[in-house]
């Protein structure tokens, strides 16, 4: 009996050790959240072809999960990514060095296009811009006409309100009965490094547009005209940081006080409401700046490896039904809408007010002049 229980006790160890192991082999992580992709038939890991990509910072975890890695492996490559700022991507990194380049705005790619030739342009999925905050926040911004509640019930921020806030220099302290936020700092939206990010150059896209009487900025008289206010909403910040991860990561965990509103990707918000970890509590808001821009997510293929990489991302489905898992708007709306539906995640709504960034000359002028500002 004595020799039963110790055989019975010594394969129990064991099944326990077995059990450590493959543990620590997926890096100590539990599954990934969709499931939607098999591994069954993708080639092992010595036979995958190599591709390395240079992202923006918001698709990093998209590409570590292990189910994409599975789908690309279904097809014989395996994607490694490095991450930088879009205009980083456009304008500082060696490109020659990568198989295709995939920042997050139709701008930076058109720089890119200009300067590297490429084999294939791809947009598989898009994100609008988006202002989050927190419900007292929000209303103190609406009781200064800036914080709109729409018909639908989503909450849209006011761009040409906001403008002349800060024209005025308003503290949030001088709203008047403001009890819940007395800071006296001024009201300035949080963003990233205009001249490295995408977000903030999507942020002067829209504001530059409201500062210009609601008009592309398409001339140099324009772009003089409109530089003062864009001058005291990006200087006025101080210290920013040059990816958008990094200040949504203070929002959800510092909160009002470090970062009260914050310029970033819709489909960030949606990523940690899809993910149900807690992170975003019930008094956090996303709002939709009026007017707003798209920032639609271009695959340079500089190979034929890289151009393999966007036809995957743009055509296969389970990709598609991943990204919606991240929070993107994919090509079809359909699996956008069912993704979100099916994890009982409020359906974010129709932007009407969408207009289009500046040209990429006009665009890079306005970054190139605030840049001398710094």
């Amino acid at each position: 009996m004595r020799r039963i229980i110790g055989v019975a006790l010594s394969t129990l160890l064991v099944l326990g050790m077995l059990g450590v192991g493959a543990w620590q082999l997926l890096g100590g992580r539990l599954p990934s959240r969709a499931g939607a992709a098999s591994p069954q038939g993708a080639s092992s890991p010595a036979n995958l072809a190599a591709v390395r990509a240079v992202v923006g910072s918001e698709k990093k975890a998209f590409f570590a999960d292990p189910d994409v890695k599975a789908i690309f492996a279904r097809s014989g490559i395996s994607v490694d990514v490095d991450t930088a700022g879009s205009r980083e991507i456009a304008t500082s990194t060696d490109l020659k060095a990568y198989h295709l380049a995939f920042p997050s705005s139709a701008p930076a790619a058109e720089r890119i296009k200009r300067k590297t030739e490429t084999l294939g342009v791809y947009s598989p999925f898009y994100s609008p811009m988006a202002i989050v905050s927190f419900q007292p926040i929000v209303d103190l911004l609406e009781r200064v006409g800036v914080a709109k509640k729409a018909p639908a019930g989503y909450w849209t921020f006011d761009v040409n309100a906001y403008l002349k806030l800060v024209a005025k220099g308003t503290r949030w302290d001088q709203i008047p009965g403001n009890t819940s936020y007395p800071a006296t700092k001024t009201i300035l939206v949080t963003t990233t490094d205009v001249r490295r990010s995408n977000s903030a150059a999507m942020y002067l896209a829209m504001a530059s547009y409201a500062a210009n009487g609601n008009r592309i900025v398409s001339s140099h008289n324009e772009t003089s005209a409109v530089l003062p206010a864009m001058r005291r909403l990006f200087l006025g910040q101080g210290f920013t940081e040059s990816s958008t991860e990094a200040p949504f990561e203070d929002y959800l965990a510092l909160g009002e006080g470090k970062t009260p509103i914050l310029l970033t990707y819709e489909s960030l918000f949606l990523d940690r409401q899809l993910r149900k970890d807690g992170s975003i509590s019930k008094d956090m808001v996303l709002m939709y700046p009026t007017p707003d821009v798209l920032s639609k997510h271009t695959v340079l293929a500089l190979t034929k490896q890289g151009a393999k990489v966007g036809e995957l991302l743009s055509q296969d489905p389970d990709l598609q039904r991943l990204a919606a898992q991240y929070g993107f708007r994919t090509t079809n709306p359909t699996t956008f809408r069912d993704t979100l539906t099916k994890a009982q995640v409020a359906l974010p709504p129709e932007l009407m007010n969408i207009v289009e960034p500046p040209s990429y000359e006009v665009l890079e002028s306005m970054i190139a002049a605030l840049e001398k500002q710094y």
